[in-house]
């Protein structure tokens, strides 16, 4: 059983499923109601510190989404990328090794030291959740759960998020919020980043037919109601950059909550048993990461629960 169904947990039951499993997902929400919905779904660690095991579970789910872009998956397609460097790099960044046409270049201006060009994979998520629900055949269970003894199954995979930190009484998990701002795409393809702006982490994603303009990172906020005012300044920062959104039309404001870890993500059984005897593995704690790690993630999984 599988709890959780954003992106973790639905990659996991899947990645569990082609082992010969047997598997059901419960979960709280429905797949459209979860970050993961929401979510830029661009390939990039973001906010995530080098790791070796982070490395391996991303260039896994790199490999992934790369065939499944080129096999048609529904929301996955290759995206060429320009990332502006502000601060001056001796070497390559450590995720680079996971992205096979990585290249350095001359800054565009004066204000960055250099520009990172890559091609990575991006998702439209609502359309790939869907795509994911339905190799599930369906066994997806509406339930909120308070424990985990609560669920007679062998194997229970926790991927519950940030409700893992109220689950798991792990209190280094915690919200950090982000705010983007979806317009119409003017026939934008490729996608730009200047994390380290001055006036705040900048970053476009095109999709087919909207692009997702970004954004914000705040540890610890709750609240995702918009705010127009801090909208309005991410459209303009984004303009600033990208001269073709000046006059994109605006589609929505939206806000969700990265499910963060200090520590980074937990993914291991837990060492102890459940009451009915099953085994609890965790795959909780991704932040801004969740789609970049998650088939990664799912391969761990599996090799744990089988």
């Amino acid at each position: 059983m599988v709890v959780g169904a954003g992106v973790v947990g639905l990659t996991s039951a899947a990645r569990l499923q082609e082992a010969g499993a047997r598997v059901a997902v419960v979960t709280a929400d429905e797949s459209a109601d979860t970050v993961s919905a929401v979510a830029a779904a661009v390939w990039y660690p973001t906010h995530t510190d080098e790791d070796p095991r982070v490395l391996r579970w991303a260039a896994r789910t790199y490999e992934e989404l790369c065939r499944q872009a080129a096999d048609g998956v529904p929301g996955v397609v290759m995206r060429p990328t320009r990332m502006l460097v502000r601060q001056a790099v001796g070497e390559d960044p450590w995720w680079s090794a996971a992205v096979p046409d990585f290249t350095r270049a001359a800054p565009p201006s004066a204000q960055y030291t250099e520009e990172w060009r890559f091609t990575v994979p991006a998702v439209e998520m609502r359309p790939y959740l869907e795509w994911l629900r339905d190799r599930l055949g369906g066994a997806v269970e509406r339930r909120r759960i308070e424990r985990f003894d609560e669920i007679e199954a062998p194997v229970v995979v926790n991927a519950t998020g940030i409700a893992a930190g109220r689950l798991c009484g792990d209190p280094d998990v915690y919200p950090a919020r982000g705010r983007i701002v979806l317009v119409a795409n003017p026939g934008l393809v490729t996608s730009v980043r200047d994390e380290d702006s001055p006036a705040g982490m900048t970053y476009i994603h095109p999709r087919s037919r909207d692009v997702v303009l970004g954004g914000t990172f705040e540890p610890g906020e709750w609240d995702t109601a918009p705010d127009s005012r801090v909208g309005n300044e991410i459209v303009a920062r984004c303009a600033d950059l990208v001269p073709e959104l000046a006059n994109a039309t605006v589609l929505a404001h939206v806000a969700g909550l990265r499910p963060a870890r200090r520590g980074g993500p937990r993914v291991e059984a837990d060492p102890a048993p459940l009451p009915g005897g099953g085994r609890l593995i965790h795959n909780y704690g991704h932040g801004g990461a969740g789609v970049t790690l998650s088939w990664g993630c799912a391969d761990a999984v599996t090799e744990l629960a089988v």
